[in-house]
């Protein structure tokens, strides 16, 4: 066998057994086969970052009433930073923030992150969340920090409902027959003011608001 035909030779079986490690990598290392889904996109500026943010809606698609974010964010930065407000480009939407402890302003700590939404965990809360968004769209969210500014990101809308049950408002939408509070619209975990009262201090990170995991899971 002449020298060039064995470097050929040489040269494919070191492709197949890259191709073949490959494959081996992917069956055994994928978000498929571990049955783990990608968080949703995160962003990042400066020493802010955002992370599984989503707008949860009322769990009733005919119901009116609030809605609330929520998400994680960190602050990488050696100072607190005030998250003065969260808006809607584009539309007329008043978000309402509330902290953890009830009042005062949310602060995400240097080297810590705060949790929006859920039972005991700061909120922001759209009064008039089902009238200014509709399920399954994705809403652009602006973030205001004092120091590092706006940053923005996309957010998926979904009821609450499955995953995100515990996440939605706890405010409920009045059923238009009788005006009292429907049964399936008061998902335990409050995201507005009223369940934002005990303190919850910040929240590590990993620790969770819900993923896309959540998000695809209850699109099915």
């Amino acid at each position: 066998m002449s020298s060039s035909l064995r470097r050929g030779v040489l040269a494919a079986t070191a492709l197949v057994l890259s191709i073949a490690s490959l494959s081996a990598c992917a069956a055994g290392n994928s978000a498929q086969t571990l049955e783990v889904k990608p968080d949703n996109a995160a962003t990042s500026v400066g020493d802010i970052k955002l992370q599984n943010v989503n707008v949860i809606t009322q769990p009733d698609l005919t119901a009116k009433g609030p809605a609330v974010i929520t998400g994680q964010v960190f602050n990488n930065g050696r100072k607190d930073q005030t998250l003065r407000a969260i808006t809607l480009p584009g539309k007329n939407a008043k978000v309402k923030l509330t902290a953890a402890k009830g009042s005062g302003d949310v602060v995400v700590p240097a080297g810590g992150s705060v949790l929006l939404g859920g039972k005991g965990n700061a909120s922001a809360v759209l009064p008039d969340g089902r009238e200014a968004l509709k399920d399954g769209e994705q809403q652009r969210l602006a973030f205001d920090f004092s120091n590092t500014g706006q940053v923005t990101i996309g957010a998926f809308v979904v009821p609450a409902t499955s995953y995100f049950k515990d996440w939605g408002p706890s405010e409920a939408a009045p059923t238009p027959s009788t005006g009292a509070p429907s049964g399936a619209a008061t998902p335990s975990g409050a995201g507005s003011p009223s369940g934002a009262g005990k303190p919850s201090g910040a929240a590590s990170p990993g620790a969770g608001a819900p993923s896309q995991a959540a998000q695809q899971h209850a699109g099915h």
